[in-house]
């Protein structure tokens, strides 16, 4: 079949995928042991990004792995209704129409969010098809569809009922921008640069006062008692005495409570319960009012006083203005403190005190905490096993109720004429309690954490008892970032055994995170971001996807040049041209048995092998850095540069028929091998080659042949490889042009014919010389035990050559000197960019080779 001059991916892509959705291969045939995945569901808030990227390519490297190795394989696919996301998207765009949510209502506002949900779900898909994902599409879900809203809503109430969920008026975090609370975990603390003011509280019926220090005193407007520590002796005598609120002149308690760092400020603090976690903690231990200073938009309300109507920022001037005036402030310093923001807008979280929906997450932690301590749940990398346990044993209840209006709504209805509170999976028709018809739903939604945490049996059909569920729960493994291994994996797993009764999945592989070349996070607001999709219409949806693969290294952030997917597409196009090649060469083809190979073939079919090893252990691993690797190095080294060249002029001898076998059998298992990384390219080759199968994607995974090892052929080609590398070098030098033939002169053992063939053809060697000493005019190609070869260098203008390399030495002498002097600075070693001192390290090694080679070779002429 005719093979295009060119590696053109857009005339690929699309075709293949097509073929593959047609024939239904990604579709699971029920045949041998299950082999699940569930997509982590990207957010419907736009395009997916290039962590995605990572975590889809990964997820579909193992998926076809998987299915070539006949394991029954789904890779179930869907997307996430990202509540606070989604909601802020779509009123940022009502907003560029002038329009607000509270002015739609809540029915037709609802109506504008399906409908951007159609929308972005439906690109998303084109999206991870574009990335050539083998996704079962038949069983595509949304956290919002009918199926898993049910499950929610079964799962809200069985909690409920097992006591396991419930509402009270807790410390929460507030975001004033989104309008919502937010859980412990969904915000993101960052160190600040603020204030610390220090304030003077008048002592009650004297003249004395205490100072306490505070980064927010517009708080004080809630503050309720002073609180020291008891062993604090500068305050023992005040504890039980009463102090003023400067400005609002409330009476404060003085307290004494084990809380308070008496090395912190003035070992004095306000206590604002209404504000703070902390502070609501010592208030309910010494029985203390809590007075609530803002509404939902974080300005002061009613119990501000003459503050009321003021931003929270506003406020803080203001009063900080009149504690200078009326001389209560006594002094500000300049500190770094930690201030928790929302991790969807940024905005700084307000604490406050509010009733809410939580669960109770200590009991349902136990089993997870056991799954993985026993090994039931496995983390790749391991150390990630610490980091899940740390937060396991430290967790908090988890508070579930967001005031949004899309998402799952909380299944509770009240009662409006008896106040009965009333949980049930279905909407009630009457008050069980006084036969009411008056209910009115809770008005909040769940976080959208609380549906994803039933993400891999809730797709499966649960809570019906369906085949999928049946076969297919618990899942196989979990590829994921390490950012919501408590947002996500830690309430799966809590999840599936509390409602399966066992793990949802046996690994849980944590994804490295992308930068940019620089090592910083991408973000927008850097602008350092690259789109993935961009990338692939650019370059090729294949060499993005082992681009990503190399570079996924365990435990390593990926520090991401656009450069690499230039480097991955030339390995592309080497790996059509090598077929092209070979396909040009199959005239007369016949399907051989493997006999009278030589040492050519024999190391090419052993190195194969090694590979096969390499890229299964890689995979079985989750080394995708390493199998990818083997790949790269054995096609395009020991494939193209080496044997294609020894196989060029064989194709024109009685060992064509041999070497035609050779070259089907190496491109078939390659192609095989690199499939999971480079579908479209490998289906697009596979398919020219004379192999009678239907399709690349249901081939059989390469079996690891081990008749094909043999030790003795890599040793003699290792020979080869060398005296022809060191010949190339000598010619590289010594300007010797590539045309012009070079004679060699061999010390030792003689070369075996074979090995002869191919340093005359691979060095362009006119005559090969035995003798029994080095020669004079003479330099040195290749040195072992047994066997020493020269290049002759008669004819050539010796002293001029010694100039010239001694000219070259110094040069690279002084390269190095200047290398190993940036290389022992600890200023360049910490502070510039990884990839600059790796590449510093680099090219020290280089030079380092060559000064080797040339003061080799100035030894031999002088």
């Amino acid at each position: 079949m005719d093979l295009g001059t060119r590696y053109t991916p857009e005339a690929i892509e699309r075709k293949w995928y097509d073929f593959w959705l047609k024939k239904g291969y990604f579709t699971p045939t029920g045949v041998g042991e299950p082999f699940v995945i569930v997509i982590p569901p990207p957010n419907i808030t736009g395009r997916i990004h290039m962590g995605h990227a990572l975590n889809i390519t990964l997820q579909d490297i193992l998926v076809r792995y998987k299915r070539m190795k006949g394991y029954d394989t789904l890779w179930l696919p869907g997307e996430d209704h990202a509540g606070i996301a989604t909601q802020n998207a779509v009123e940022r765009h009502l907003a560029s129409q002038g329009l607000t949510r509270e002015e739609l209502g809540r029915e037709k506002f609802l109506e504008v969010v399906w409908e951007w949900a159609r929308k972005y779900r439906k690109e998303i898909r084109q999206q991870i098809e574009t990335l050539g994902a083998s996704v079962d599409w038949t069983r595509e879900r949304f956290t919002l569809d009918e199926g898993l809203s049910r499950a929610v809503r079964k799962v809200f109430v069985e909690l409920y009922r097992k006591d396991l969920i419930y509402r009270g008026k807790y410390m929460v975090n507030w975001c004033p921008r989104c309008k919502t609370v937010l859980a412990d975990d969904e915000v993101e603390h960052e160190e600040t640069q603020g204030k610390l003011y220090y304030v003077k509280y008048p002592l009650l019926d004297s003249s004395d006062y205490i100072v306490v220090a505070t980064t927010r005193p517009e708080t004080m407007l809630g503050d309720t008692a002073v609180a020291v520590n008891p062993k604090d002796e500068r305050y023992k005598h005040l504890v039980g005495e009463k102090a003023i609120l400067p400005l609002v002149n409330r009476v404060l308690q003085i307290v004494a409570d084990e809380y308070v760092d008496p090395e912190f400020g003035t070992g004095a603090v306000k206590i604002t319960p209404a504000h703070d976690p902390n502070d609501f903690e010592v208030a309910k231990r010494h029985s203390l009012p809590m007075v609530d200073i803002f509404d939902d938009n974080a300005v002061v309300n009613e119990n501000g006083g003459k503050y009321r109507g003021l931003d929270r920022y506003k406020a803080r001037e203001a009063i900080v203005a009149d504690l200078q005036a009326e001389g209560y402030l006594l002094k500000v310093e300049n500190i770094t403190h930690s201030v928790g923001h929302c991790y969807r807008c940024e905005t700084a979280v307000e604490p406050r005190l509010m009733d809410q929906w939580f669960v109770r997450m200590k009991p349902l932690a136990e089993k997870a905490i056991e799954a993985v301590e026993t090994g039931e749940v496995q983390f790749v990398p391991e150390r990630w096993k610490k980091v899940y346990l740390h937060w396991m044993y430290n967790v908090r209840d988890w508070c579930i109720s967001r005031q949004l209006w899309w998402g799952h709504r909380i299944p509770v209805w009240y009662c409006q004429d008896c106040g009965q509170t009333i949980v049930e999976e279905e909407e009630p028709k009457n008050c069980p309690k006084c036969g009411s018809s008056n209910l009115k739903q809770d008005e909040d939604v769940l976080d959208t954490w609380f549906s994803s945490a039933l993400w891999p049996f809730s797709t499966l059909g649960w809570p019906d008892e369906t085949e999928d569920l049946k076969r297919y729960y618990p899942t196989s493994v979990l590829v994921t970032g390490f950012d919501i291994i408590f947002f996500w994996v830690a309430r799966m797993i809590m999840m599936g055994y509390e409602f399966m009764g066992e793990k949802p999945f046996s690994h849980v592989y944590i994804h490295q995170l992308i930068r940019d070349k620089y090592g910083r996070k991408m973000s927008k607001s850097l602008g350092n971001g690259i789109d993935p999709i961009d990338m692939a219409e650019k370059y090729g949806t294949d060499p993005v996807r082992f681009t990503l693969a190399i570079l996924a290294a365990q435990g390593v952030d990926i520090k991401l040049d656009e450069k690499y997917f230039d480097t991955y597409k030339k390995f592309a196009n080497k790996i059509w041209n090598a077929t092209r090649f070979v396909l040009m060469n199959l005239d007369g083809f016949e399907p051989l048995s493997l006999d009278g190979l030589d040492t050519a073939d024999k190391w090419i079919l052993s190195r194969l092998q090694r590979t096969v090893q390499t890229v299964t252990n890689g995979l079985e691993n989750y080394d995708f850095n390493v199998a990818a690797k083997a790949l790269y190095d054995f096609f395009w080294d020991e494939f193209c540069d080496w044997y294609i060249e020894c196989a060029k002029p064989r194709l024109s001898s009685d060992a064509r028929r041999i070497v035609q076998n050779v070259l089907v059998k190496v491109l078939d298992v390659s192609f095989r091998l690199l499939h999971p990384f480079m579908p479209f390219l490998s289906e697009e080759l596979w398919q020219r080659l004379p192999i009678a199968m239907e399709s690349i994607v249901i081939a059989p995974w390469p079996e690891f042949e081990e008749n094909f090892l043999n030790d003795e052929a890599e040793r003699s080609f290792s020979t080869i490889q060398q005296i022809v590398k060191g010949v190339r070098n000598i010619r590289a030098e010594l300007n010797i042009p590539a045309k012009q033939a070079v004679k060699l002169f061999v010390v030792g053992r003689m070369l075996l014919n074979e090995e002869a063939l191919y340093v005359k053809h691979l060095a362009f060697v006119e005559d090969i010389i035995y003798t029994e000493r080095k020669p004079q005019r003479c330099a040195t190609a290749f040195i072992s035990s047994d066997l020493h070869v020269y290049v002759d260098v008669e004819g050539m203008n010796i002293e001029e050559e010694i100039k010239r390399l001694e000219k070259n030495i110094s040069k690279l002498e002084q390269d190095r000197e200047w290398l190993l002097k940036k290389l022992s600075d600890e200023n360049f070693l910490t502070r510039a960019p990884e990839n600059a001192v790796n590449e510093a390290k680099q090219k020290l090694s280089q030079t380092e080779e060559r000064l080797k080679i040339l003061r080799q070779i100035l030894d031999d002429l002088s």
